[in-house]
């Protein structure tokens, strides 16, 4: 039964006056409770018991009555959360898309990097200067291999100058402009490169035919190379560096032998060109054809002592050459007197006619002592 079907039906309660009566009693109660609330003269409150009382009484109501506020605010963290996350998954969805090509082009600038480290690291004995540049352009056929640098004769280069990859030699520079220059690679059919085995340092000649892998001619030696020796270039001619790296021999199906280029071991994009010309650009021929002693120097001039040193050790010198040579006549006279022999006086009895007539003796010359020609005076500034 509802309460207005009740006995109570007709009763009319007036709001305003009924709320202005609530609001009334509260605001006696709240003044009684402050008079009330007296300090004792312990230092307590009159009220403190009461009070007490009601919280502990209105403790466990206000929980319960708090539950559903509580509950309320957890349902509405939990559903914002889900929102939120919603919202913030698709957020990092389009991070992740736009960050994957960051990382595309991040390991793609790392493995430049990593290529431009090799090929700073590659060093020539004796140092070569070098001018890097890269491939822009690839000609391919049937038997040109060819490609476009962009470097040319504004960085250096000129026609002949090898060029290498971080790998190893790639090929020459046949053509040039202010700054491009064309590259024939070793398997063009035009290129001859001179080559020797280093294990048993055999020269050879490697010459391209179009393939992959070109032939090695003229290989000096028998049983001088063997499959896996290392070809390097032989600098013979003077148009390369000597030992640059070319590649590994191999037996070819035709039964010639032929060279796996180190330099297909990756793409021909980015190499050096090194600026050689010929041996003599590395050293100057005029310190290779210097007199053996050109780097001594002169000695300093002697003082007045040492002249007069030097010129008393030079009479002393010629003195005693003088007196030498004066022993060696004076020996040399009286040898010559004791080896004179005695003529015998001749008697007055007449020789036969058929006695031969002796021969009259002739002495011998006596031998002369020639002496030694004096030394001649030093000159100032040579040693005594």
């Amino acid at each position: 039964m509802a309460f207005r079907d009740g006995p109570f039906e007709n009763i009319k309660v007036p709001l305003a006056w009924t709320a202005a009566v609530v609001v009334v009693v509260a605001v006696i109660g709240a003044v009684v409770l402050l008079l009330g609330d007296r300090t004792t003269p312990e230092g307590g409150s009159s009220m403190g018991a009461a009070r007490g009382g009601f919280e502990a009484a209105a403790g466990p109501v206000g929980g319960v009555f708090a539950a559903p506020v509580r509950w309320a605010g957890a349902a509405r963290d939990y559903v914002g959360g889900y929102f939120f996350a919603i919202g913030e998954n698709r957020r990092l969805k389009a991070e992740i898309v736009e960050l994957r090509g960051w990382r595309d082009e991040a390991i793609a600038q790392k493995n430049i990097n990593g290529r431009y480290e090799a090929l700073l690291g590659l060093r020539t004995e004796p140092a070569v200067a070098m001018a890097t540049g890269r491939a822009i352009s690839d000609a391919r056929g049937p038997f040109n291999r060819a490609k476009l640098l962009d470097v040319g004769s504004a960085k250096g280069v000129r026609i002949g100058n090898p060029v290498i990859s971080e790998h190893g030699l790639v090929g020459r520079i046949s053509g040039v402009t202010s700054g491009v220059s064309r590259m024939v690679l070793l398997t063009d059919v035009a290129s001859r490169t001179p080559v020797m085995i280093e294990r048993t340092d055999a020269r050879a000649m490697l010459t391209g035919d179009g393939g992959d892998s070109p032939r090695l001619e003229f290989i000096r030696g028998v049983g001088s190379i063997q499959a896996g020796d290392r070809i390097l270039s032989s600098g013979d001619g003077g148009g390369l560096p000597r030992g640059l790296p070319v590649g590994v021999a191999a037996k070819g199906i035709d039964g010639a032998w032929r060279v796996k280029l180190f330099s297909d071991h990756g793409a021909v994009d980015y190499v050096r060109v090194l600026l050689f010309q010929s041996f003599g650009q590395l050293v100057s021929p005029d310190a290779l054809n210097a007199p053996p002693l050109a780097g001594l120097t002169t000695a300093p001039e002697p003082n007045a002592a040492e002249v007069g040193a030097i010129r008393d050790a030079a009479a002393r010198r010629l003195t005693a050459q003088q007196a030498q040579a004066e022993r060696v006549r004076a020996t040399n006279a009286a040898a010559a007197a004791a080896s004179t022999p005695a003529v015998t006086p001749p008697t007055a009895a007449r020789p036969a006619a058929n006695t031969p007539r002796p021969a009259a003796v002739t002495p011998a010359p006596a031998p002369v002592a020639t002496a030694p020609a004096p030394a001649p005076t030093a000159a100032p500034g040579g040693a005594a």
